[in-house]
């Protein structure tokens, strides 16, 4: 059974952080989980992502990111309150993985195997960059030159997505 956390509210209080209380998070870090799908629920929005945790040293309680462009996602200012819930990533990436790429990758097994061999947080890195482009055309056109750049052993991120 997937982990989840009961539907819980939080106040906006930092403008790059948001701070999980230890009682929330305690069952996801007794199972040495760093990483969490996450759901925030604010007004008639609603926002899913997935989210590096991480012990604050000062409260002991937990925190994850949150950048500027979720708070305008969310129409979010500092002071306002949301509700908040918290799964176990069961992701393989710990991104949700474009259908592009998949399909990029299903005709290139040999930059497909070079990918699984990256850590977790650069292959996070590859697909969140992808992800970035608006179009499937785009999404596909990039993925091939990303193929392209594995296959080169050209790793570097911003490069990437661009033909030498």
């Amino acid at each position: 059974m997937i982990l989840k956390s009961s539907i819980f509210k939080i106040t906006h209080i930092d403008i790059y952080n948001i701070f999980i209380p230890k009682e929330i998070y305690t069952s996801f870090a007794d199972k040495n989980m760093s990483r969490v799908k996450v759901k925030l629920f604010f007004n008639d929005k609603i926002l899913d992502f997935y989210a590096a945790v991480k012990r604050d040293k000062n409260s002991g309680n937990f925190k994850m990111m949150f950048s500027k462009q979720k708070q305008k996602e969310l129409n979010l200012s500092l002071g306002d309150e949301f509700e908040m819930q918290l799964f176990e990533d069961t992701s393989k990436y710990g991104v949700d993985v474009p259908e592009e790429l998949e399909e990029v990758f299903l005709t290139d097994y040999e930059a497909f195997k070079i990918f699984e061999t990256l850590t977790k947080g650069k292959q996070r890195s590859i697909i969140y960059g992808l992800k970035r482009f608006k179009t499937s055309q785009q999404k596909i056109d990039k993925a091939l030159i990303m193929c392209e750049n594995l296959k080169r052993r050209n790793f570097e991120p911003i490069k990437m997505f661009k033909l030498e």
